[in-house]
């Protein structure tokens, strides 16, 4: 009887080994400074479907989440140094940026856009239309590299931000001629913020990217982990759900 009960423990140990092993706390890193994908209230409380999408990513790997705002400029820095686990913050996939750290599965895709005042002679996004102008866009991201990259050598000239509300900011004020950022968060602010200055000029053909999640070069169990949940909740509709209360369409 005593064999039996050590043995009945035994097992219980290990079913609760097991059942416990995923229940473990995955700090995510958001920048709280992009909306709609994330954003932060009056009560400095994150938002937006980047925190929704770490928040459904954790409920299927059954781990707590712990949401930590990050700017920008310190994201890959701070992971690095292991201040969080993951960024789920609207990060383009680079070989840049996967010369240093890791990324999943893409959990959407965007394209990059230009605003610009509502009284803008630009009729087009061809880079050689915005010689001699001056154009905005946030520092260490894809559409501030776009901007040095390919505008400024058209002949722009290019002031980079710490935030994307930052350049915003300057282009209602007068200051710019052009903003360039991903087409979500640029129309997000056109029907808010930019609403009656400034317009969409368009969308830069060709600069579709994949947005992941990054985590740290050895980490690949946890890579795993976010790519089944990824796959989980695109599949049993989750992820669908959360993109209506945002878009109006598929930004998968």
């Amino acid at each position: 009887m005593k064999r039996f009960v050590r043995s009945t423990l035994a097992v219980l140990t290990v079913i609760g080994a097991c059942a416990g092993a995923h229940a473990d706390t995955v700090r995510i890193a958001v920048e709280g400074a992009y909306p709609p994908f994330n954003y932060v209230d009056s009560s400095n409380q994150l938002h937006g479907f980047d925190v929704d999408i770490a928040n459904a990513l954790c409920s299927k790997m059954k781990s707590d989440c712990k949401l930590v705002a990050q700017d920008w400029d310190g994201m890959i820095p701070g992971l690095m140094a292991k201040k969080y686990d993951a960024i789920v913050s609207s990060m383009v996939v680079t070989k840049e940026r996967e010369e240093k750290i890791s990324f999943t599965n893409r959990y959407y895709r965007t394209r990059l856009a230009i605003s610009v005042p509502q009284n803008s002679k630009l009729t087009n996004t061809n880079p050689q239309s915005f010689k001699g102008l001056v154009v905005g866009a946030q520092s260490s991201t894809t559409q501030g590299n776009y901007a040095q990259d390919v505008l400024a050598a058209a002949g722009a000239t290019v002031k980079l931000y710490p935030a994307q509300d930052d350049a915003n900011l300057d282009l209602a004020a007068g200051r710019l001629d052009a903003v360039v950022n991903d087409k979500f968060p640029n129309l997000d602010w056109l029907a808010k913020g930019g609403k009656g200055c400034c317009k969409l000029l368009g969308e830069v053909t060709g600069k579709d990217d994949d947005v992941a999640i990054a985590v740290r070069k050895n980490d690949n169990g946890l890579r795993e982990r976010l790519n089944k949940a990824i796959a989980d909740i695109i599949a049993d509709g989750t992820y669908q759900r959360i993109t209506s209360q945002y878009f109006k369409s598929s930004i998968y």
